[in-house]
């Protein structure tokens, strides 16, 4: 099985596509890049999650790194993937990787690649590194044994977790937060977020309890992925407990899932929202917000109504950090859960993101509920429908000619202004609402997004979608 890179790095099923074999012929390839452009001397930066046989693919991996002959610094120890973005910055190197497949389900694993400054790696360098996968695939690859690594000093073990839980507590107001004696609880989702978030918020003062937090491949049997279906436990202990926030994470931490104090889950939509008015009304930042092409518009308004502009990318972060890096935006986020901010790394930390929302608690005085009604009092009410379809070979075939090719459209009752085909198709409304549909660039779905003035208009909105290309809801 081939080794091709999607919106959020290589994923692949365990055993079938995720193969040591693989691994290593990613990482030679990687290694060879390194060289040609003069950057191996520089070294070479790799952590893992918590997925099966992610610890095992990290010893694979820097072992051709040894063998290539470039020096391969190892977090020795289960690290969210903002750690390993952080430490490629923190140590200045030109790349690094993350065994991770994020929220993927369990029988997966996977590799993300980070070039310098700790970015995802752009379409240029992940096609770059298919090409030399294609040169190198009946290579012998050299590697040097992992223990033998660590004995001359190729392979470096290495543990960045302090500079980087440092790093965050330096960038928020720590003494607000101390000030309020908040009741928090924490669901790593039986993931990688637990050391840093629990340190930073324990530090912080607030009354911290876990759930999830064990290791677990099989992440309980559900997604890891924190959304309102995979959070009812979360939702039960906030609302048992009377805690004032519940912050879950995804499978490697950068993304977030948020129950408020009511128990009531808060939409990523919502966080990014809340965020972005707090830096620009409450901190008194200026600057633009970027968003994906699925992501909500009511980003759109705020920024408009600050004198700033938000951006619209195609799906996957790393068009996001190059946006933000190209116009220096206080905020950068996704639909999906995904955000960072002006000044932190340049690329998703469901970390830092859920120690500002703390800071935001703190600060305002006000709870999350409370201060987003203040938003839609002001911008009026933004509603999303999402739904997510599985098909067969034959099946996005079918649906790509019909959207992409034929560029047939459903009869909308709302007046279309324009359609996009950047990423998947994309129609604007001129009443200010859009509907989408594309496909995943990380798992086998075709998502609709929809977002309305209501919720009822985004439902029928979708509905209408999903009749028209004879779609299945699963």
């Amino acid at each position: 099985m081939g080794i091709e890179f999607g919106t959020g790095g290589w994923r692949a099923i365990i055993g079938d596509g995720f193969t040591r074999a693989n691994v290593q012929l990613l990482t030679a390839a990687l290694a060879q890049k390194m060289k040609d452009e003069n950057g191996a001397e520089r070294g070479f930066m790799i952590g893992y999650d918590r997925r099966f046989l992610s610890r095992e693919a990290t010893c694979w991996a820097a072992e051709v790194m040894a063998g290539a002959g470039i020096r391969c610094m190892v977090i020795d120890r289960e690290a969210p993937t903002p750690l390993v973005m952080f430490s490629v910055k923190y140590y200045d190197l030109p790349y690094g990787m993350a065994v991770t497949a994020s929220h993927n389900p369990a029988i997966y694993n996977g590799i993300k690649v980070f070039t310098k400054g700790g970015r995802d790696a752009d379409e240029l360098v992940t096609r770059d590194i298919e090409k030399y996968i294609a040169k190198m695939k009946d290579r012998e690859i050299p590697v040097v044994p992992y223990e033998e690594g660590v004995r001359t000093g190729w392979i470096l073990p290495i543990d960045p977790m302090n500079p980087y839980v440092d790093s965050i507590i330096r960038a928020v107001n720590m003494d607000a937060i101390r000030s309020c004696n908040l009741k928090v609880v924490l669901d790593p989702m039986y993931g990688v977020s637990k050391t840093a978030l629990q340190t930073i918020l324990i530090t912080a003062r607030c009354d911290v309890d876990v759930i999830h937090e064990r290791r677990d491949a099989l992440f309980g049997g559900r997604l890891p992925a924190p959304n309102e279906k995979t959070l009812a436990g979360l939702q039960n202990f906030v609302e048992e407990h009377h805690c004032d926030i519940g912050i879950a994470t995804d499978g490697d931490a950068d993304r977030l899932g948020i129950i408020d104090d009511c128990g009531e889950f808060v939409h990523p939509n919502k966080i990014l929202v809340l965020l972005y008015y707090y830096l620009l009304k409450y901190k008194g930042w200026h600057g633009a917000a970027v968003r994906n092409i699925a992501t909500t518009h009511l980003l759109d308004a705020i920024a408009d109504d600050f004198g700033e502009r938000c951006y619209e990318v195609p799906v996957g972060f790393k068009y996001i950090s190059g946006k933000m890096a190209e116009t220096g935006a206080v905020i950068g986020g996704e639909s999906s859960g995904g955000l960072t901010v002006r000044g932190h790394i340049q690329g998703k930390d469901g970390i830092y993101a859920a120690t500002l929302l703390v800071e935001m608690m703190a600060t305002t005085g006000r709870r999350i509920s409370e201060l987003y009604q203040e938003i839609t009092e002001k911008y009026g009410t933004f509603e999303m429908e999402e739904r997510n379809y599985k098909f067969s070979s034959g099946e996005k075939e079918r649906i790509m000619k019909i959207l992409m090719q034929d560029k047939r459209l459903p009869e909308f009752e709302q007046e279309v202004e324009r359609v996009s085909y950047a990423d998947g198709c994309k129609v604007y409304f001129k009443d200010g609402g859009w509907v989408i549909g594309r496909f995943s660039g990380t798992e086998p779905l075709l998502r609709i997004f929809c977002e309305m003035s209501t919720l009822e208009e985004a439902r029928a909105v979708t509905g209408r979608m999903e009749k028209f290309l004879e779609l299945k809801h699963r």
